[in-house]
């Protein structure tokens, strides 16, 4: 990663209990990365890709945020607001609301929902998963196969942000790295 790219920052942590049909993750805190990236240049979404994928989260789409609460659960998420601002509902309906704007970044444990509840024209989000893991949308009540997969959801090699010495290491707390 290019160090000009990423700014040194802390991440904060927000540990989401179940509600309602939004089963949220039940170990892992979403991570929220205030101003972690700066927004420059004539593709600042490519700084997103090239930082995301340099730390092992290979970027999948540009775009927006859905406008409806859903989880995924065969992936953890990392989204990095490219562009504009959002106030996003974490947690599912009646959830937390977070307000974020361009060089934030947030990363979603499988399970976490989350919602677009109003952004900018320019609201632009760069999506990345780690290796093998990808955003299945869910909208209803989980199976319990897919609280299994949840649980089960391997931990990624790096933070997708910080890299090897990142937030995630302090945060997400992996049994088998023990």
């Amino acid at each position: 990663m290019n160090k000009s790219q990423a700014v040194d920052t802390s991440a904060q942590s927000l540990l989401l209990e179940r509600n309602g049909w939004v089963p949220n993750n039940p170990r892992l805190p979403v991570l929220i990365y205030i101003k972690a990236m700066a927004v420059q240049g004539s593709d600042p979404a490519a700084l997103f890709e090239s930082t995301f994928l340099a730390n092992g989260w290979p970027p999948q789409w540009r775009d927006g945020v859905y406008d409806y609460h859903h989880y995924h659960t065969q992936g953890h998420e990392v989204l990095g607001i490219v562009s504009g601002f959002a106030r996003l509902m974490l947690g599912g309906p009646e959830g937390q609301v977070l307000e974020v704007s361009a060089g934030d970044v947030l990363l979603l444990p499988a399970g976490t929902g989350h919602c677009n509840t109003g952004s900018s024209d320019d609201f632009l989000v760069v999506g990345a998963y780690p290796p093998g893991q990808r955003a299945d949308i869910c909208r209803e009540a989980p199976s319990a196969e897919q609280l299994a997969n949840i649980r089960k959801l391997s931990y990624p090699d790096q933070d997708p942000v910080q890299g090897m010495h990142g937030a995630i290491f302090r945060y997400w707390v992996d049994p088998s790295r023990g």
